[in-house]
This record gives C-alpha cells, sequence and structure tokens, in this order.
C-alpha cells in the first residue's frame, strides 16, 4: 500500500512540475491524451491526478473545461 501510495505521489509531482513548466508564461491548455506521452502517464491517469491537484497544490490555478468529447484543462501559475 505504501508503494501504491509513493508511486500516485511521484506521478502527482511529475504532473505538477509539467504543468509549471508549461504555464510559466501565462495559461495552457490541453487535453490529457496530448500530453500522457510526454509524461509516460494515461490520460485516465491524467484526468485523476488533475482532479487531486485542483484541490492540493496552492501556486497552480487549474480549471476543468468540457466543451468536446475530451475534457480540455486550462491551467494558470498564480
Amino acid at each position: 500500500m505504501i508503494a501504491v501510495c509513493a508511486e500516485t505521489g511521484s506521478k502527482k509531482q511529475r504532473l505538477a512540475r509539467y504543468l509549471r513548466e508549461q504555464a510559466h508564461t501565462g495559461e495552457y491548455y490541453f487535453k490529457s491524451k496530448f500530453i500522457a506521452d510526454d509524461l509516460g502517464l494515461s490520460p485516465k491517469e491524467i484526468g485523476i491526478l488533475m482532479c487531486q491537484l485542483q484541490e492540493s497544490v496552492q501556486d497552480l490555478h487549474i480549471e476543468k473545461w468540457s466543451n468536446s468529447r475530451a475534457t480540455t484543462w486550462r491551467v494558470e501559475v498564480q
């Protein structure tokens, strides 16, 4: 169980770091399926982690937009 939590934490940290890098100059819009390969995660994992990051990361403003089949995310560094 501890290994699973550590792995999830590592994935969350990796995603948060990626989002900070992408949004450092302003807003960053993306769909999970388009960044999945960059992070070595599945689109489903990214969606789950994004919901967790919305609640836990203070320096990123994360909005969920659903304007097509796949969710579009908007991220801004605060």
